[in-house]
């Protein structure tokens, strides 16, 4: 039995909270804090998820693999059938394991695959070594070796072990990457730009947390005691600190004045910071800024092709991504030539009706498509008798 089905009730409750799971010092800094960048904002991929651009991203890529059936299919003498009959099949489309379904099983392995670099999870075998079933491992606690000249995927577990499973009973999901063992993380490379993203919503946050103001002196003509000037800066801090106390009338007294010192946000390009920002985190990401909702660059008659362009550019490489490890790791080299799995992806593709219609009537017209055949891509009944089916 596979590792992690022997864990499953623990695998429930996996997660940095949980004090069985065993990090160095270094890995914990790492984790919590990550690396510091030029803007002072510490950046790892658990924190870079707090930038709404970022998780948008990471749901859009995750959602996107998720909602794409990953069918079986049989290579027929003249065409192809889906094989519905193979374990595996329902493996895929179904119900990888007993406790998640198939599309959290992709939204979850794509996100991973998304912020990590790498996405893992453990196969487990019958005892005639077909997949019945596969368990995710966490990105952080996983890593890919080579050791004696073999892959291993090295695992540390809840109580502290390191166990290394032989590659071929892994189903490994790599991002990009350069050593042919593992990707590599793209918050990682984009930290700098994340740090910057997330140092401009802090400088928002507490712009107006200080009352929506610069910052200011108090200036007086005579000398105060260090226990008067605290005095002061808290009374002040009290009475007019924070949005409740925006719009308070401040009252000065003995020849004493307000300075305002820094620079307003407009001044700052606060706002124009922003903005950039999320172009910036869509080119990390390789998704298209109309799809994270900054709609600076679409209109009504680009945004079909944009749609298209995040499929071609965006999708579709994950898409063969999984679809050349499924192939290589679950279905057994003898049977490759047989079957191989693929992504439903042309739901994703379905134009307006308008489109859809036209696009029917050639296929129909030129004599590719049957009535059953439209029926079908519209989720429709067939037609009774035998002539729905004449071409």
């Amino acid at each position: 039995m596979a590792i992690i089905a022997r864990m499953a009730a623990a695998q429930r409750a996996l997660s940095l909270e949980d004090p069985r799971v065993p990090i160095t010092g270094a890995q914990l800094v790492e984790l919590m804090d990550g690396a510091p960048t030029a803007s002072g904002v510490q950046v790892n991929e658990f924190t870079a998820l707090n930038l709404s651009t970022v998780w948008a991203a990471v749901r859009i890529l995750a959602n996107a693999v998720a909602v794409a059936p990953l069918i079986l299919y049989e290579r027929l003498e003249r065409g192809r059938r889906r094989a519905t009959d193979h374990p595996l099949y329902r493996l895929l489309h179904d119900r990888p394991h007993p406790e998640i379904n198939a599309f959290t099983f992709k939204q979850v392995l794509q996100a991973h695959a998304v912020v990590w670099g790498n996405a893992y999870a453990e196969i487990e075998r019958d005892g005639a070594g077909r997949p019945r079933a596969l368990w995710p491992l966490l990105p952080h606690l996983t890593r890919v070796e080579r050791r004696n000249g073999r892959k291993v995927v090295v695992t540390t577990l809840l109580d502290g072990q390191q166990v290394a499973l032989p590659a071929e009973n892994v189903l490994h999901i790599p991002g990009l990457g350069y050593n042919g063992l593992m990707g590599h993380s793209v918050i990682r490379h984009a930290r700098e730009s994340l740090g910057l993203a997330r140092a401009a919503e802090l400088y928002g946050a507490s712009w107006f947390a200080g009352g929506g103001r610069p910052s200011g002196v108090l200036m007086y003509d005579k000398a105060l005691a260090p226990e008067q000037k605290a005095r002061l800066r808290e009374e002040w801090q009290n009475l007019h600190g924070g949005l409740k106390n925006a719009h308070r009338v401040a009252i000065l007294e003995a020849g004493m004045k307000w300075q305002q010192i820094g620079l307003p946000p407009e001044d700052a390009q606060f706002l124009g910071t922003r903005e950039f920002s999320v172009e910036e985190i869509a080119r990390w990401f390789g998704v298209p800024p109309h799809k994270l909702a900054h709609l600076k660059h679409a209109h009504f008659s680009n945004i079909e092709h944009q749609r298209i362009e995040f499929h071609t550019d965006s999708a579709l490489p994950w898409y063969v991504t999984w679809e050349q490890a499924v192939n290589a790791t679950l279905i057994p080299e003898r049977d490759q030539a047989r079957y191989y799995a693929e992504f439903l992806s042309e739901a994703l593709l379905r134009g307006d009706h308008k489109t859809r219609y036209e696009a029917y009537s050639i296929g129909r017209q030129w004599g590719w498509l049957s009535a059953n055949d439209i029926r079908e891509m519209e989720n429709m009944d067939p037609l009774p008798g035998e002539e729905g089916d004449i071409y």
